[in-house]
């Protein structure tokens, strides 16, 4: 059938206009304009342990051109992130701390979460150099446990820095002052809160309650006094343990991915150090340790499609496979690369609950006076 002229620039006339009205009504409507119009830009901030997935290109695009998202996602400390009135007064639309806990923490801080899930998982783990772990292995404080890892009776290392025993004590030798291990610090960074945390149920035996905070509280904060500067992120920390060595930073607390992470970036990198370096790094897993949950929360409603992208499962492979984050189980992902299988302990069955959140905060408040 023909059309006539007339019947077909109404046609277009009326397209035009749905094309326009579709347009704006995708700008009005932000929660879906991500995924049929442009790119959807969300702000929020993130524990520096997560830096480099945020960063990686492959990431980016994926979020970009599957899911329409842009993120500007700034570092901070995953717990100043959920407390500070200076960071939540600029409106973020997603947080994305490092401890399921801090959820309850945020919503404590009259934070309105629109929805919150558990992207990907690391467990805490120490962080040293072969010559001192040796050390600590024929001290006793510490088994081989195949290649550049290790486990260590972390209570038996509390007790020794509490009682202020030397290294030269805990069979390190070259080391000057008493023992220590060094966090971030507890009030800023998921890390030391979560050190915090396991160091206070370890001493007292069990998940630590409020009603016995007050027969270990003063042990928890002699071990973080001993490790006197304590950096505001693990990223920061991380940095810093790499870049110092093994006299300036012997033992400290991070995220398994980590190392991991490091090694990835750079390959090459990674055997010049294993051929000349005089020490190399190393992870040591304590028994019990505790699993850090990377819990994306999004305070508005037009991030909560952000949740959907990261657990996707191009994403969360390439959180493994470039970056050593476990998925949301603490699973280990398909690929089997060799660095990653030679580095990481599959399975990890000792893991200590981290308290609640009101235990937490006390312990924090304990901490600060101290």
């Amino acid at each position: 059938m023909a059309i006539s002229r007339r019947a077909f620039g109404i046609g277009l006339l009326a397209a035009s206009a749905a094309g326009t009205g579709g347009y704006v009504y995708l700008r009005q409507h932000p929660e879906i304009a991500g995924r049929f119009g442009e790119p959807k830009r969300l702000f929020g901030f993130a524990g520096g342990e997560k830096e480099g997935f945020l960063a990686n290109a492959r990431v980016r695009s994926v979020l970009e051109r599957r899911f329409g998202l842009i993120l500007d996602a700034r570092r901070a400390g995953s717990v100043e992130m959920v407390r500070e009135r200076t960071l939540l007064d600029q409106k973020p639309q997603f947080l994305w701390p490092s401890s399921s806990v801090l959820v309850d923490v945020a919503r404590s801080s009259g934070v309105k979460i629109s929805r919150d899930q558990v992207i990907f998982n690391s467990p805490i783990v120490l962080y040293s150099w072969d010559r001192i772990a040796d050390g600590l292995v024929k001290a006793g404080f510490a088994e081989p446990a195949g290649g550049p890892r290790y486990t260590v009776d972390l209570l038996k290392v509390l007790k020794a820095i509490i009682a202020g025993e030397s290294w030269e004590a805990i069979g390190v030798s070259g080391l000057f002052g008493r023992a220590r291990v060094v966090s971030t610090d507890p009030n800023k960074s998921n890390s030391g809160f979560m050190f915090a945390g396991l160091t206070a149920s370890l001493l007292s035996g069990d998940v630590i309650a409020l009603d016995s905070l007050g027969k270990i509280d003063g042990d928890v904060a002699t071990v973080f006094r001993r490790m006197g500067y304590k950096p505001p992120s693990s990223g920061k920390l991380f940095d810093d343990y790499i870049a110092g060595g093994a006299g300036a930073q012997p033992l400290i607390v991070g995220y398994e991915n980590q190392l991991i992470e490091w090694v990835l970036q750079d390959a090459d990198r990674w055997k010049r150090v294993e051929a000349n370096a005089p020490s190399k790094p190393v992870i040591l897993y304590p028994k019990p340790t505790a699993f850090s949950a990377h819990p994306l929360i999004s305070v508005d409603r037009s991030a909560d499609e952000l949740i959907d992208a990261l657990i996707s499962e191009s994403l969360l492979e390439l959180a493994w496979e470039e970056h050593g984050f476990r998925g949301p189980l603490g699973t280990i992902g398909k690929a089997r690369n060799s660095l990653l299988q030679s580095r990481l302990i599959e399975r990890i069955d000792a893991v200590l609950p981290i308290p609640d959140a009101p235990v937490m905060l006390a312990l924090l408040d304990r901490l600060s006076t101290a």
